[in-house]
């Protein structure tokens, strides 16, 4: 069984709240449940929303583009240091 989530790193807890609906739990949970079946390792769904979450984004192309500009926008707005 393949997913697109690799098997997480050694890491220190943190701890994640939000707020899901009844339908997005289910499915956390059985993401939880698969995730376990493939590693053979149990994962908290509050372990792998992080991680899901960042490869949601590195999959992204809009947002990846959108970031780079939104850097650009950073640098360039920043004081720039004097010359002496």
């Amino acid at each position: 069984m393949t997913l697109k989530l690799d098997r997480l790193p050694d890491r220190e807890s943190v701890k994640v709240t939000f707020t899901a609906d009844a339908d997005l739990k289910v499915a956390l949970n059985d993401y939880a449940e698969i995730y376990r079946r493939a590693y053979g390792q149990k994962e908290s769904v509050a372990d792998l929303i992080p991680f899901m979450l960042e490869a949601f984004m590195n999959a992204d192309p809009g947002f990846k583009r959108a970031r780079r500009q939104l850097d650009e926008v950073r640098q360039s707005s920043s004081p720039q240091p004097k010359e002496t």
